[in-house]
């Protein structure tokens, strides 16, 4: 162990949540260090990171690329040890040494080390949304019982932490609060004619006028899914039903969500869009540590507008509601049909308008049941991800 620095392994290093964690770190250290750093196929990039950094372990998905990258770390001197597989990345997610997991890899592969970081008790920062979306009772129980500390990366979910008061893990009710303010940009297409839609490119959508996010990331914007899943994650993170989770069309993107309490006051978090504050805050915590983020300007925004989600426009968000109400393997459900329906979409297979009725033409087909195993929520993924691949196939003829 580094002496006197707390160690983290980033899940997702070469993601954009990966590199803005990164960037806090550089700027700290005196306080972090690096242990592990893991990346799906970005080897060119994970090499620079490793170089920078130095940590004791990455982690590549193919046997194949470790190999690859062992050597260049060699050639340039670097001890940095290569592993590869997911059993990897669930052995440096729990390896004693590590005080922290930035759980930022996108999709269901993210799943299983954070799961292990919660059953090893770290300080879990989770911006990887289906840990909490697949299987939130599961992971909640997995946090209580190992005696993790969770703390949300979404800029949303990190803004509604830091509105609520000590103690709100013992009910909303008790706490005074009424509601929570879930706020979404809106994505690109908010103002776009809805007969526009069906020309959409992956390129237009992923252009969202505020954050700079990964292509995946990006479409969930543009349809509202990410907003979706988000509601799904405040519920298992609060302890909110659907009905006080409320979500506001807010598309500066400086008041990042709210709290609203029985006596009339709403508490807001406010910021530039930059996740390197969440991320800051969440490495921290309960300090406050600079993040390198340009301090927010109200002369310079100048105005702050407000909206109701149209769920004629976003029917991904009325799916996300709806699961949250059905429950057991539903949210894992659609989670699956949705990561189809985007790749798809990205590989110019699907329209984009046609992700919204891949998802319920999914979950109308998948038989509804409890998810009181990782298994049984795995296998739903499964079966969600087949019936939609099928379901786009048969779109696409």
């Amino acid at each position: 162990m580094i002496q006197g620095k707390k160690l983290i392994t980033v899940l997702g290093a070469t993601g954009s949540i990966g590199v803005s964690t990164l960037d806090v770190v550089g700027r700290h250290p005196d306080r972090y260090g690096v242990f592990a750093l893991t990346a799906h196929r970005q080897v060119d990039k994970l090499l620079a990171q490793c170089l920078v950094h130095r940590p004791a372990y990455a982690v590549v998905a193919s046997a194949d690329d470790a190999a690859l990258l062992q050597v260049m770390l060699e050639r340039e001197g670097c001890c940095t040890e290569v592993l590869s597989g997911s059993k990897a990345l669930v052995e440096v997610a729990s390896a004693p040494e590590v005080d922290m997991v930035m759980a930022a890899i996108v999709g269901a592969a993210g799943l299983p080390p954070t799961l292990a970081a919660a059953r090893s008790g770290k300080r879990i920062l989770l911006a990887n949304k289906e840990a909490l979306v697949m299987s939130g009772a599961l992971f909640m129980q997995e946090v209580a019982a190992g005696g993790a500390t969770l703390l949300p990366i979404d800029s949303e979910h990190n803004a509604i932490f830091q509105g609520l008061p000590v103690g709100f893990e013992r009910g909303l009710d008790g706490s005074g609060v009424t509601r929570i303010l879930l706020t979404a940009s809106g994505g690109p297409f908010l103002n776009k004619p809805i007969d526009e839609l069906p020309a959409v490119t992956p390129d237009m959508a992923c252009a969202h006028p505020n954050w700079v996010m990964g292509r995946k990331i990006s479409v969930d914007s543009a349809t509202m899914m990410n907003k979706g899943l988000e509601v799904i994650e405040a519920h298992w993170l609060f302890g909110a039903s659907a009905d006080r989770i409320e979500v506001v069309i807010h598309p500066q993107s400086v008041i990042h969500s709210l709290v609203a309490y029985a006596d009339g006051s709403v508490l807001a978090q406010l910021g530039n869009p930059d996740m390197r504050t969440p991320i800051a805050h969440a490495m921290a915590y309960p300090e406050r540590i600079d993040a390198g983020v340009k301090p927010l300007d109200l002369f310079e925004i100048g105005r702050l507008d407000f909206q109701r989600p149209d769920f004629q426009r976003f029917p991904c968000l009325g799916h996300a509601y709806r699961v949250l109400r059905e429950g057991g393997v539903a949210p894992a459900v659609l989670n699956a049909a949705n990561e189809v329906a985007v790749a798809s979409f990205l590989d110019g297979k699907l329209g984009f308008e046609r992700i919204a009725g891949v998802i319920a033409a999914t979950l109308d087909a998948i038989e509804p049941r409890d998810a009181d195993s990782l298994d049984g929520v795995l296998e739903a993924d499964r079966q969600a991800r087949e019936y939609a691949a099928r379901f786009v196939g048969r779109a696409s003829c």
